[in-house]
């Protein structure tokens, strides 16, 4: 297991350098002016060409990498041109929110999925079967955005359950941020629990129906051993897949529902600053949802060697 998590860790690093190197090259493509925002439209040459040269603008791009590059090693992702604060410090604002708001959906999603996906499998063709099947429908063809405004609508104005929007910090007052953090969490984990149900129950139904588990029925084991025992562990194998790529995409910032509950993620920081082309912002936030990725790609390359004990040796 250690050399298998070695050779994941070396794997890092070209990967990392590779979506360092496609992020700045990209971003120094795209049409748009940061400085000339920063400085508005009655700054003259002069002073603009002075900001550029100040900020390293007017060497060649190759330079200009190098000089990021061995900055972001020391976590200096730049300046914000228009926050006026470093990048690194902006997004670490931002980022609890965002943990926050992926975290709470991912668990709530596993919840409601885990069980209902298991009793759905284990009572195919069933009431309990059809009425599962049928949610998950329901929670694949509605978008997210419109359940956001029915959960604002009916338990935010109507019910005055929750805040129908705005962001509280954990740290300040944990009773108002759970509050507001109920609806958002809502909009997102309801559709990431029918994903998931779907996953998991097409998953068990394929090892339900494998030579292994009936011979543990034929050997005279409880029903309950035969299915937490034997055929869970290897259904959540493609099941981890797909939480992986849930986990990774909501840390990118789930924009459409930060927008509506007026909540301060990664995402929201992101469309302010490609409006203001702010873009040392987006590439310091590229670089940071870049690695989560990768960070949580070796989560899951572990979680494959601890489930199937073959993936280790391969």
């Amino acid at each position: 297991m250690t050399t298998f998590i070695a050779r994941r860790l070396l794997l890092l690093v070209p990967i990392l350098f590779l979506i360092s190197a496609i992020v700045f090259f990209v971003f120094r493509i795209i049409p748009g002016d940061a400085v000339a925002i920063a400085m508005g439209e009655g700054a003259d040459n002069e002073s603009t060409q002075a900001m550029r040269r100040r900020l390293g603008l007017d060497q060649p791009v190759y330079v200009q990498y190098v000089v990021w590059l061995r900055d972001a090693l020391h976590g200096d992702l730049g300046f914000s041109l228009i926050n006026r604060q470093s990048v690194s410090s902006l997004i670490l604002e931002k980022l609890p929110a965002t943990l926050q708001l992926t975290a709470l959906s991912v668990l709530l999603a596993l919840v409601i999925a885990l069980p209902v996906g298991i009793l759905s499998a284990l009572r195919r063709g069933t009431w309990i079967d059809h009425v599962t099947r049928v949610c998950t429908l329901a929670g694949f063809c509605v978008p997210r955005y419109w359940l956001a405004v029915l959960l604002i609508l009916f338990l935010g104005v109507h019910a005055r359950w929750f805040p129908a929007a705005g962001y509280v910090p954990l740290s300040e007052n944990p009773a108002q941020s759970l509050r507001h953090t109920v609806l958002p969490v809502l909009s997102i984990g309801l559709s990431l629990a029918a994903v998931q149900m779907r996953f998991l129950r097409s998953s068990m139904l394929d090892v339900l129906a494998q030579d292994y588990i009936r011979t543990a029925h034929a050997k005279g084991l409880q029903p309950r051993v035969v299915v937490l025992g034997h055929a869970l562990k290897n259904t959540l194998i493609p099941f981890v897949t797909v939480v992986a790529l849930e986990l990774g995409n909501l840390i990118g910032g789930q924009v459409v529902v930060e927008q509506i509950f007026a909540w301060p993620g990664i995402g929201w920081l992101m469309i302010q600053a490609i409006s203001q082309r702010d873009y040392a912002v987006v590439q310091g936030a590229v670089l940071v949802i870049g690695a989560g990725f990768v960070l949580i790609n070796l989560m899951v390359d572990i979680a494959y060697a601890y489930l199937d004990p073959r993936i280790r040796y391969a």
